[in-house]
């Protein structure tokens, strides 16, 4: 595996050692384009690199020398195209095979790759068009992605072209029922698609030449160049641009081989959509480094059994998945399932309940490895091979950062004291995987990066082990009646329920406490055989099992029952959204 090559030391024969003594090595002109997947593609041409499947049938396989050469076809088409070095390229893929294609072309060309979600609205393409200047969208074509697309045209004056993958099963395979916009710039290099109509993606990039020489001079790439940029919302304000330099691949080797444990020539699956930062932690650059193949199950929608019909078939031997999708595994019977390929299963998103890790371990044997970390970041804490997990943490800190908690007064936490999880001495060493700062944002990067920390804005506490047990994000702290509750510890009581499948704690306005502990529940499918209808009977139930549970103080006084939580395509549950639902209806 390459990874080996970027690091001083590959074995440890403790955590200790391990924090101690990892340490990365990133070459002043790394590129993962030419220094990985050319590297494998060059020394080991049948190494397979990419299963892709999806609902309809559809199968592909790519090796290495598969990856390069279509790499290398697509950043003759961008160059064509009018993209170069340090151009912003909005991609919106889904789970499409072309994204690892074009992001590795993008990647040699030292085009900058903006990865974006299917469910961008009008509004929200015309925002990231303009904050970010980007040139070029490469869209699925599905007719609500080419709509919103369309509808943001005539306020994006800086896009010069527009690129259509074909869809899943042929849907909108090049064929548009939508008005085609003009072109925001006459001076376009190329014929069609001059007029503002889409360029089909695949026409396009097979009349290139499968060479590509890595760019020299002005036009040479430095480790220190931008990227990727992550566009992540907060809880005000408009999205903001995480960037990330050419380093940030090598930061998540750390990810990749020592929290996930994929293997050279295993497979390796991370559910997650394009549009997400999840997709670079597990379906792409450390997977490639540790010499893993990466399985793309390019689901519709996420149903619990064709997921785990997808392991079986293919033999995955590495998975990780966001809290959502175990919950919803356990309430399948894991029995009818062939999981013994499965080595290793890892989780992160949202902390993991330890009623879905008992219930999981009991059923497949596998224990869940937690990990914590932010789209600006590779993973922070995490569950390594040196200690045994416990349920409900999310493990120790990475080494490669220099993580502490403190408090309100900028002090290290003690023991058991809650605080905010923060890298220190970045004047010092700034560690490959931290991003470099938010685009163009200098007043938030003043906050953030103050006094050489870097604040992730996340609360936890340590225990005497040193394990960090993660309580929330300081907007998500509920503040009741002087007391400070934490949201994951409600909700891991409020799960433990056997009528309940999924909850939501936020805060809820209160008149007298100012806030109080509201559930948003959703009940198990076959709740009424069992006896579980929504009623005041049912909340009182809940209820007193959570005061049972945790301290009598944090019960949730408010339970709603719904059909669904909302969440993003990542699997994330969106309690900004609940909590602004009871402000407004307080607000009534």
């Amino acid at each position: 595996m390459l990874a080996d090559k970027y690091l001083n030391r590959t074995e440890f024969d403790s955590y200790n050692d391990f924090k101690e003594n990892y340490r990365v090595n990133t070459p002043g002109d790394f590129n993962f384009g030419f220094d990985i997947v050319d590297v494998y593609a060059d020394e080991n041409p049948e190494k397979k690199a990419l299963v892709w499947c999806n609902d309809y049938g559809e199968e592909k396989i790519f090796t290495f020398l598969d990856i390069k050469k279509h790499s290398n076809k697509i950043a003759n088409f961008l160059v064509r195209t009018g993209i170069k070095k340090g151009d912003k390229v909005l991609l919106i893929l889904k789970r499409r095979y072309e994204y690892w294609l074009t992001a590795v072309a993008l990647h040699k060309i030292g085009a900058v790759l903006i990865p974006g979600s299917v469910q961008l609205t009008k509004k929200d393409i015309i925002y990231r068009n303009n904050a970010a200047d980007i040139k070029m969208i490469i869209a699925i074509g599905e007719k609500d992605v080419i709509e919103q697309v369309e509808s943001a045209m005539p306020e994006s004056p800086t896009i010069i072209a527009k690129a259509l993958v074909k869809a899943n099963g042929n849907v909108g395979d090049g064929v548009l029922d939508v008005p085609q916009t003009p072109a925001s710039n006459a001076d376009v290099p190329f014929q069609k698609g001059a007029d503002g109509s889409w360029l089909d993606f695949a026409e396009e990039y097979e009349k290139e030449p499968d060479v590509f020489e890595r760019p020299a001079g002005k036009n040479s790439v430095k480790a220190s160049d931008v990227m990727l940029m992550y566009f992540t919302s907060g809880t005000t304000g408009m999205p903001k641009m995480a960037a990330h330099d050419f380093s940030y691949p090598l930061g998540h080797i750390t990810t990749a081989k020592y929290w996930q444990k994929v293997r050279d020539n295993e497979l390796h699956l991370t559910v997650s959509d394009s549009g997400w930062a999840k997709f670079g932690w597990g379906k792409i650059y450390g997977q490639w480094l540790a010499g893993a193949a990466i399985m793309a199950y390019d689901m519709d929608k996420f149903v619990p059994d064709k997921l785990l019909k997808v392991i079986e078939k293919y033999k995955v031997t590495t998975f990780c998945a966001p809290p959502t999708m175990y919950r919803f595994f356990i309430k399948e019977d894991l029995s009818k399932y062939d999981f013994s390929s499965v080595k290793h299963a890892s989780i992160a998103g949202e902390p993991l309940n330890p009623e879905v890790f008992n219930q999981f371990l009991k059923a497949t044997g596998l224990k869940l490895y937690e990990g914590f970390g932010q789209s600006e970041t590779s993973v922070l804490i995490g569950n390594f091979e040196w200690f045994e997990p416990k349920p409900g943490s999310t493990g120790k800190p990475s080494p490669l950062y220099d993580i502490d908690l403190i408090n309100d007064d900028g002090k290290s936490c003690t023991d058991g004291e809650e605080g905010e999880i923060v890298i220190k001495n970045l004047d010092k060493y700034h560690p490959a995987g931290l991003m470099t700062g938010y685009y163009q944002d200098g007043e938030v990067n003043k906050d953030c990066f103050n006094g050489g920390i870097y604040h992730t804005g996340d609360i936890a506490w340590r225990d005497t082990t040193g394990h960090y047990w993660f309580v929330g994000r300081k907007d998500d702290v509920i503040k009741c009646s002087g007391y400070r509750i934490g949201p994951f510890e409600v909700e891991s009581a409020v799960l433990e329920h056997p009528a309940v499948l999924e909850c939501a704690v936020t805060a809820a306005p209160d008149p007298i406490r100012g806030q109080v502990v509201k559930a948003t529940v959703v009940l198990i499918k076959d709740a009424k055989e069992k006896g579980y209808e929504p009623s005041d009977e049912l909340i009182k139930d809940i209820q007193n099992h959570v005061k049972t549970t945790t301290a009598p103080y944090k019960y949730p006084r408010v339970i709603e029952f719904v059909g669904e939580l909302p969440k993003t395509l990542g699997g994330k549950i969106k309690r900004a959204e609940i909590r602004k639902e009871s402000e407004d209806k307080t607000n009534q």
